[in-house]
């Protein structure tokens, strides 16, 4: 019984959320468009399964991901289970590699499965004329994130300032601009953007939460959040060395 009133809550609050989006766009096609909504009968039916989709999906991750992502940040840093590895009692930041190794696995997965970072890897092979892969720009991007929540478990454990991680990122990126391919800069700079969607978010922010509030001396509000913010950065630099090295051999 609390799941279905779980359930009901969600999709209310999914509703009170979408709402202005759709009411935007009817008023613009009443009001100002001045034209009837085409196949409104379908319109209506495929927002109702937006919203249903939307409520299971975020109830599912209320329930299971969210969980899951601290139960298994918990567990890797747990100091029991790092003195069974072989490590002391004096615990560095090498004691964590399988912490690292784990939040690069997350962020690949996740990212490889982003809906809409297939979305954009398919627009953009089509308006590219096949120049573009799909699998190329989802693997490039994803490869980015893996090495940006990484380095962003890697700050959390030694608890280093965020903002030198970012500044120095972005005049890698500012660099890369110069002498990346034209095209695929405005390309490498959405990419950044599409990886912190639905799938991805919230269990690296589980990741991040749950990591801060089990190492010693960390906050779960000065250190627990950031690591979106390595995904978003280190897909520019992935896509645009992607293209620098694919524009080096075809010269080659």
């Amino acid at each position: 019984m609390n799941y279905i009133t779980d359930l009901f809550s969600t999709f209310s609050t999914t509703l009170y959320d979408v709402f202005p989006i759709i009411a935007t766009i009817f008023l613009f096609q009443v009001f100002v468009l001045r034209e009837k909504i085409p196949n409104f009968k379908q319109f209506v039916f495929g927002f109702f399964l937006v919203l249903l989709g939307l409520t299971f999906f975020l109830e599912g991750l209320d329930k299971a991901l969210f969980p899951l992502g601290k139960i298994m940040a918990t567990q890797l840093t747990d100091p029991e289970f790092l003195k069974s590895l072989g490590h002391s009692e004096n615990l560095d930041w090498t004691s964590y590699y399988l912490v690292y190794l784990f939040a690069a696995a997350i962020g690949f997965t996740t990212t490889i499965a982003e809906p809409s970072l297939i979305a954009v890897a398919i627009k953009a092979k089509e308006v590219s004329g096949g120049t573009i892969s799909i699998w190329g720009l989802r693997i490039a991007v994803a490869i980015g994130v893996a090495a940006g929540i990484s380095l962003g478990t890697y700050r959390i454990i030694t608890g280093t300032p965020l903002q030198y991680y970012i500044i120095t990122g972005y005049i890698l990126v500012v660099i890369q601009t110069f002498f990346a391919p034209k095209m695929i800069i405005p390309l490498a700079y959405d990419s950044g953007g599409v990886t912190t969607s639905t799938v991805t978010v919230p269990i690296v922010a589980a990741l991040g939460l749950g990591l801060s509030s089990t190492i010693p001396g960390r906050s779960p509000l000065l250190d627990g959040f950031g690591l979106i913010a390595f995904a978003s950065l280190c897909p520019m630099i992935t896509v645009m060395g992607y293209a620098q090295i694919t524009q080096y051999i075809s010269k080659k």
